[in-house]
């Protein structure tokens, strides 16, 4: 069964790095809103309730691109296990 997960994880690692970097870029005016809540200079942060919700809640995304970069280099390190262990058994 997991065989079949990384295999297909491995076939579908591009997608996955897009939307990770998404993820990553959404964090730029996120990061913008905080400064401004540290600052309290009102210009981003506080200026419209909604607004604040979607740029607190990009914070809560970032989990999603921890766990796949964590996949992405178990499968790293699994691909080239499997690639050591059969140049081994070949040669």
């Amino acid at each position: 069964m997991w065989s079949r997960f990384w295999d297909w994880y491995e076939r579908h690692i591009t997608e996955s790095l897009g939307i990770t970097a998404l993820i990553l870029y959404m964090q730029i005016p996120h990061m913008i809103w905080a400064g401004d809540a540290i600052l309290q200079s009102g210009v981003v942060w506080g200026a419209n309730p909604v607004l604040d919700f979607f740029l607190y809640g990009i914070d809560l995304v970032e989990i999603l691109p921890m766990i796949n970069i964590g996949l992405i280099i178990y499968s790293r390190v699994r691909h080239k296990n499997n690639n050591g262990s059969k140049s081994r058994t070949k040669g």
